[in-house]
């Protein structure tokens, strides 16, 4: 009879063994993820500024719970909802203004948070700072996507930007700037 809580004993710490997992080999993972994510939006703004629909398109879950808004410099809201909307309205902006930029905007993201719901959706916000054409002053917004990973790459699904077109920041104060911490109502930034 005593066997049994022996064996028991025995089976709980071979399958204990088992069980345990490399913390190394998981935030090895982990990073790889975030990269492979942050190479997804790096590109969709690259093809997006050299009008590369093709480049610009693949980046995207073509669903119909794909989302994007933004704010505008006159106060109003941009949205699209669903691929078919948000490729007609970004396909028809690409193609009605073809030539790539000459020189576009210099693109910095600082504090990016990660989220992730298991290993198929991931959820960021980040700063994002966009110059002007002349490099001397950026523009902030507050950028949030989600991501889900389709055929076993990471797509866009959700993409929110939140600009701030009043307050600008000069290019020698953008170094310095880690977070933004006061966003409410754009004052006292820096």
């Amino acid at each position: 009879m005593r066997t049994y809580p022996l064996f028991f004993i025995i089976a709980l710490l071979f399958w204990s063994c088992g069980q345990s997992k490399d913390p190394n080999k998981s935030e090895k993972t982990m990073e790889a993820e975030k990269q492979a994510i942050r190479e997804v939006i790096a590109n969709e703004t690259a093809a997006f500024f050299a009008r590369d629909y093709e480049a610009w398109k693949s980046n995207f879950a073509q669903t119909e719970y794909a989302f994007q808004a933004w704010s505008n410099d006159d106060g109003t809201f941009d949205s699209n909802v669903g691929w078919e909307d948000i490729n007609k309205h970004i396909g028809k902006y690409i193609e009605e203004n073809p030539e790539p930029l000459s020189s576009h905007p210099i693109v910095e993201r600082k504090n990016m948070q990660f989220k992730f719901y298991g290993s198929q959706v991931a959820y960021l916000t980040w700063d994002q700072f966009n110059s002007d054409q002349n490099e001397k002053n950026f523009h902030h917004s507050k950028e949030v996507r989600l991501m889900e990973k389709i055929d076993g790459r990471w797509k866009i699904v959700c993409v929110s930007a939140f600009w701030d077109y009043k307050n600008l920041i000069p290019a020698e104060k953008l170094p310095m700037i880690q977070k933004i911490a006061n966003e409410s109502g754009g004052t006292k930034k820096i």
